[in-house]
């Protein structure tokens, strides 16, 4: 595997990488970085978590030093380099790593998104930046408010295309790249190739170079898959249970509904685990918040849809939960693409339910790998609350019953004996025997009841002489 010493980067980007622990190249940077430092298109096919990110931000800010300067002057920071990403956390999550790469040089950068005021992103753009990261809409927002200008825009990044399609960006993308010099080096990422991503690829790049550094849609080789047959009632019950038994201190839990992420995320806190939601529906400020705790480990499950599943880079993640089957197959190997990064070992287990069984067989359809459904055994656990069937005990041995049990266990008494049971409560009812000559009590008394006097406002029904009598003949 090659070294990053080897590359002979600037100085300024090599200081940066040697701060960042860069040492040996991931193969899609080992394969990547040249070609795009020969100004070649690129056609990149890589597995989640691989270092994409490096691989096309180092050569493009090698290629931009040319054009570095110190002047203040916004005319002299053009935009060179537009990176576009499907998702908001995706976008900043890129843009702060191309600032770290950065840092030592004299090029600007800013990231643009939906969710936040454009009134902060405008300035920045006033300012003058050489690397734009943006999502697509936002980013047509900025052009059709004039603040974003890009007909000096030299290189282009597509990361994660195929999600951009699923998403229905297609024709925003073809407005975007309208607005960009027909002479320019593009660059197309992503983790599986579809006949969509090949057409958008053979109508937007000229001659690419194709590099594929795994098989498309293959799952990292060094992430554990376990899937087990669970109803839908029992799958809380499952991931309390295989968090605990794995001892699992982090886990992305993946469901396929923002109603169901909100309950789930509930459900969880209630439980006592330390857990965050995050889906569509969550503002941009609370999802950061949300990705923020969770890295500084603030957070043990992080809730969410198919919004995290694309390229958040979160070290040292154990493990991933998908408690719903995933609709789209090529969803499964991203969501399980956010633990065993960069070579580490994870774990992946997904939850099965009845309906699930034609999805399962899409996902083994695209992986070609043989799913074995797995029993989830679970743990005895105890009931709560004072009740008592009959006699039922705990033990085999002991004679009390769980409301002796339990109040002699909420006293605090430990090794306490249980109280005396009082043979007078276990006889049935007996009535005792009037005394002599006592007075029978009033409710058995057979004397006439004063009839209740009428109130004055209620006028008495007037006799009518009746047509015939009962009981005498016609």
């Amino acid at each position: 595997m090659s070294s990053f010493s080897n590359l002979q980067l600037a100085p300024t980007l090599a200081r940066a990488v040697a701060e960042m622990g860069y040492e040996s190249m991931t193969p899609i940077q080992a394969q990547a970085i040249p070609v795009v430092l020969a100004g070649q298109d690129v056609m990149g096919a890589a597995q989640t978590g691989t270092g994409k990110t490096a691989a096309f931000s180092l050569p493009l800010l090698q290629r931009m030093l040319r054009h570095e300067n110190s002047s203040t002057s916004p005319a002299r920071h053009p935009v060179r380099a537009l990176v576009l990403l499907p998702t908001r956390e995706l976008a900043d999550q890129v843009a702060q790593q191309i600032k770290l790469y950065a840092k030592y040089t004299q090029l600007r950068s800013t990231v643009v998104f939906g969710g936040m005021d454009m009134k902060p992103q405008t300035l920045e753009l006033k300012k003058g930046v050489e690397v734009l990261v943006a999502t697509p809409g936002r980013l047509l927002d900025h052009i059709e408010a004039k603040t974003a200008v890009l007909n000096q825009v030299e290189y282009v990044v597509l990361d994660e295309a195929d999600r951009m399609l699923d998403i229905g960006f297609l024709p925003d993308l073809q407005r975007i790249l309208s607005y960009l010099p027909k002479q320019r080096t593009t660059l197309l990422f992503s983790a599986t190739f579809s006949p969509e991503i090949k057409r958008l690829a053979s109508s937007y790049l000229q001659n690419p170079v194709t590099i594929e550094v795994a098989r498309p849609n293959e799952t990292a080789s060094t992430v554990s898959q376990h899937f087990y047959s669970v109803g839908d009632d029992d799958k809380r019950r499952a991931l309390r249970q295989l968090v605990t038994r794995n001892s699992i201190k982090q886990a992305f839990v993946f469901v396929n509904s923002k109603l169901g992420c909100a309950r789930l995320a509930r459900s969880l806190e209630r439980d006592g685990l330390k857990t965050a939601a995050l889906h569509g529906d969550k503002s941009q400020d609370e999802r950061l918040k949300a990705l923020d705790a969770f890295k500084r480990g603030e957070v043990e499950l992080l809730v969410c849809t198919d919004v995290a599943a694309r390229g958040l880079d979160i070290k040292d993640v154990p493990a991933v939960f998908n408690f719903d089957v995933p609709f789209n197959a090529e969803d499964y190997v991203h969501r399980i693409g956010r633990t065993g990064r960069a070579g580490a070992s994870g774990l992946a287990i997904t939850f099965v339910s009845g309906s699930d069984q034609r999805l399962v067989s899409d996902i083994e359809k695209l992986i070609k790998k043989k799913i074995e459904l797995e029993a989830v055994e679970f743990e005895e656990e105890r009931p709560r609350g004072r009740f008592n069937s009959g006699r039922r005990a705990w033990g085999e041995d002991d004679p009390r019953d769980v409301t002796e049990l339990s109040s002699a266990s909420r006293s605090g008494g430990r090794g306490r004996t249980a109280a005396p049971v009082d043979p007078f409560f276990d006889k049935p009812y007996e009535a005792s025997a009037p005394a002599e000559g006592a007075p029978a009590p009033a409710w058995e008394s057979t004397s006439n009841k004063p009839s209740r006097s009428l109130s004055t406002n209620i006028k008495t029904k007037r006799k009518v002489a009746a047509l015939f009598k009962s009981g005498e003949p016609a």
